[in-house]
C-alpha cells in the first residue's frame, strides 16, 4: 500500500516536472529555442521585404527620398523589433561559437537600420501617435543597450567588444537625433501649411486654366499640373523629413553600422578566424542563429540602402552646386528647429499639485533649465549634421529643386 502510494506521488512530481529528488527538471527547457530562433530570422525578414518594398518603390517612381509606406515606425514595426533583438538581449543563454557572437552583433545593428528607414514616416504621423511610438521605441533601444553592456561586462559576449561599443554609440545617437527631429514635426507642419497656402494662391494667378483667357493645348495643360504636382510635392511632411540634415546624417550613421557588420564578418569568416579565439560547442539556439545571422544580414544589407542613398545623393548635391553660399549662412540653424521647444518654455505651467510659491518656481525654474538643454542640444545636432552633410541649407533648397 505504502509502495503502491509512493509510486504514484513519484509520478505526480515526474508529471509536474519534477525529477526523482524532487527537484525542478530543467532538461527540457531549452528545446523550443532553435524553434524560437526561427521565428527571429522570420521577423527579420518580413522586415527586411518591408524595406525592400519601400526601396524598390522608390526607384520605381523614381522618389530617391524613398518614403516610408510599407515600412513606418508603428506598433507592427516595433513588436517585429522587440523579436528580432532576441539573441542580444539574452542575458544567459551559451553561445560560445562564431555565428552566436555574430548574431548578437547583426540584431544590434538591426536596431540602427530599423531608426534610419523609419525616420521619414515621423513626417505624417499625429503628436499623440508620435510620443506613443517614441516612447516604445526609446524602452525598447534602452533595454537592448542594457543588456549588451551587461553581457560584455559578464563575458556572455566575448569577442568584437569595440564593434559593439561603436554600435552602442551609433544607436543612440540614431535615437536621439530620431527624438529631436520628431520634436520640429508640429512646427514644421506649421510652416509648410502656411507654405502651401502661399504657393497655391500663386499656382492660381499663374496658372491659365483659372483664368478668364486659357491657353489651348496639351502642354500648356501638362505644366500647368507639374506646377500643381511639385508644389504638392516639396511641401509633404514626409519628403521635407526625408530631405532634413538630422535625416540624412542618421542614412551616415546607418551605414556606418552596417560597415562595422560588414567589418565583423569578414574578420570571422575570411581575414583573421583563427585569431579571433571563438570557443567550442553550440548554443541552445543550435543550427538556427546561422539562420538569424543571415536574415539580419540581408535585412541590413537592404536596408541601409535607402538612408545612405539619402546622405549621398545630399552630399554629391553640395559637392556639385558649388559655393552658393557663406559658410556662416551655411551652418545657420533655422528658427523651425526650436520653435516647439521655445514655445513650451515661453508658456507657464500649471502645476496644480503645487500649492507654494517656492515649489511652484522652483519647477518652472527646473523646467526651463531642462527646456534650455534640449535647445542646445537640437543647435548642436543640426549644426553637427549640417557640417558632415556638407553644406546643409544651400544642399537643402538645391535638393528641393532638384526633385
Amino acid at each position: 500500500m505504502e509502495e503502491a502510494e509512493e509510486e504514484t506521488e513519484h509520478h505526480q512530481k515526474k508529471a509536474m516536472g519534477c525529477d526523482g529528488q524532487g527537484k525542478l527538471s530543467d532538461s527540457e527547457f531549452s528545446k523550443p529555442l532553435p524553434w524560437i530562433g526561427v521565428y527571429v530570422a522570420a521577423a527579420s525578414l518580413i522586415c527586411g521585404l518591408a524595406m525592400f518594398a519601400d526601396l524598390l518603390r522608390g526607384f520605381r517612381n523614381r522618389r530617391f527620398w524613398f518614403p516610408c509606406k510599407s515600412f513606418s515606425l508603428n506598433a507592427t514595426t516595433l513588436t517585429f523589433l522587440a523579436v528580432c533583438v532576441k539573441l542580444s538581449v539574452d542575458l544567459n543563454t551559451c553561445m560560445p561559437s562564431r555565428q552566436d557572437q555574430l548574431s548578437k552583433l547583426s540584431s544590434n545593428v538591426f536596431v540602427c537600420t530599423v531608426m534610419a528607414n523609419s525616420m521619414p514616416s515621423l513626417g505624417f504621423m499625429v503628436t499623440q501617435d508620435l510620443l506613443m511610438n517614441l516612447v516604445a521605441l526609446g524602452i525598447l533601444v534602452v533595454t537592448d543597450v542594457v543588456n549588451i553592456c551587461i553581457q560584455l561586462g559578464t563575458g556572455a559576449i566575448y569577442v568584437f567588444p569595440q564593434e559593439h561599443a561603436l554600435v552602442i554609440v551609433l544607436t543612440l545617437l540614431m535615437f536621439v537625433i530620431l527624438t529631436f527631429s520628431a520634436i520640429t514635426v508640429p512646427a514644421t507642419k506649421r510652416f509648410l501649411e502656411l507654405k502651401y497656402k502661399k504657393s497655391y494662391e500663386l499656382a492660381l494667378k499663374q496658372c491659365p486654366l483659372y483664368q478668364t483667357e486659357r491657353r489651348g493645348g496639351f502642354c500648356e495643360l501638362k505644366e500647368d499640373l507639374m506646377k500643381f504636382w511639385m508644389m504638392a510635392h516639396t511641401c509633404s511632411p514626409q519628403f521635407v523629413m526625408a530631405r532634413s540634415v538630422t535625416c540624412t546624417t542618421s542614412g551616415f550613421l546607418c551605414f556606418l553600422s552596417a560597415v562595422t557588420l560588414s567589418e565583423a564578418i569578414l574578420r570571422s569568416y575570411f581575414i583573421q578566424p583563427s585569431t579571433l579565439g571563438f570557443c567550442g560547442g553550440d548554443s541552445d539556439y543550435k543550427w538556427s542563429t546561422t539562420l538569424v545571422l543571415l536574415s539580419q544580414a540581408v535585412a541590413v544589407a537592404i536596408g541601409t540602402i535607402a538612408p545612405a542613398s539619402r546622405w549621398f545623393t545630399a552630399v554629391n548635391l553640395q559637392c556639385s552646386s558649388g559655393a552658393s553660399k557663406s559658410l556662416r549662412d551655411e551652418l545657420r540653424v533655422e528658427s523651425y528647429w526650436v520653435e516647439s521647444l521655445s514655445e513650451k518654455k515661453e508658456h507657464p505651467l500649471n502645476f496644480w499639485m503645487l500649492h507654494g510659491r517656492r515649489s511652484r518656481k522652483l519647477a518652472h525654474d527646473v523646467n526651463r533649465c531642462i527646456l534650455d538643454l534640449c535647445i542646445a542640444i537640437q543647435y548642436g545636432i543640426v549644426f553637427a549634421s549640417k557640417l558632415l552633410r556638407g553644406g546643409g541649407a544651400a544642399t537643402e533648397s538645391k535638393t528641393t529643386r532638384s526633385f
